[in-house]
């Protein structure tokens, strides 16, 4: 398989900086990425910034139906001329698709190589659309990854561990060093991979209020949880704040970093009966 700087050269691009494209050539890495989606004959499978198709192969060859959804012309073209089997290829923004609209299915696995400046929002698309998408298996940059997985309790944890650790397994796969991409970013990248659960793990009144109390328990994560919650007074007042936590039976003096995510659910259920 040609490099991605070999395919560039032969179609006379370079790498654009301010999209944020390093394409990743490596045959391993990319092979795992596949399997990890672990795609079965003709499922749908929607592939975000496939960019000069090097995944976009191994995504293909698994049997799978495979949408590639590209922003860049220049990469929609070399997209087009290399014409890989089984790949149907779409213009569109990677932060905006409907995932199974695009892919005519009711249901599809996400995957792809993400931009970083991208990454929060496909990241809330996923949260938003999860209805429809079974798993996603994306490639990140590395503290990224390390933030969604984390667990209660760790530096690292916060708002989209606890939003997308409602609704999804959450699983940093691999590390990819700097060096396997072109061209190489200033840090390495990581994998991860998300599979929706049966049911979320703990029930909601409001997702929207549910959302608001986790941003506004983040909001000052030096603060205890009731001093960080009380600074957002359009969601509820100090003394409705401090009845939700008592109901919840979660202790006001505790920091947002050590609530599981069915924690602010309870919380959230909490607030909507005293609001």
């Amino acid at each position: 398989m040609e490099t991605p700087r070999e395919i560039l050269k032969r179609h006379g691009l370079h790498a654009k900086h301010s999209w944020g494209q390093n394409f990743l050539g490596d045959e391993g890495a990319l092979q795992e990425i596949a399997e990890a989606l672990e795609l079965r004959k003709d499922e749908p499978v929607v592939e975000l910034g496939p960019g000069l198709g090097h995944l976009t192969r191994f995504l293909a060859a698994t049997g799978a139906r495979v949408t590639a959804v590209e922003k860049d012309r220049d990469m929609l073209a070399v997209l087009e001329k290399e014409a890989i089997p089984g790949v149907r290829v779409v213009s569109g923004n990677a932060a905006t698709v409907e995932f199974a609209e695009v892919a005519g299915a009711p249901e599809v696995a996400v995957v792809g190589n993400l931009p970083y400046h991208l990454t929060s929002p496909i990241l809330f698309r996923v949260l938003e659309q999860r209805a429809h998408v079974s798993r996603a298996v994306f490639t990140l940059q590395k503290e990224v990854v390390e933030r969604l997985a984390a667990e209660p309790g760790t530096r690292d944890y916060g708002l989209l561990s606890v939003l997308l650790g409602l609704y999804f397994d959450v699983e940093h796969l691999f590390t990819l060093e700097a060096h396997l991409f072109h061209p190489p970013p200033k840090v390495d990248s990581a994998v991860v991979r998300l599979t929706r659960l049966k049911a979320p793990r703990a029930p909601l009144v409001s997702e929207e209020r549910f959302i608001r109390v986790v941003k506004a328990g983040f909001a000052q994560r030096r603060k205890t949880l009731f001093n960080s919650l009380k600074s957002d007074k359009s969601l509820a007042t100090p003394e409705q704040w401090a009845k939700a936590l008592e109901t919840a039976g979660i202790d006001p003096m505790r920091r947002a970093e050590t609530l599981a995510p069915a924690e602010f659910a309870a919380l959230e259920r909490a607030l909507g009966s005293v609001g």
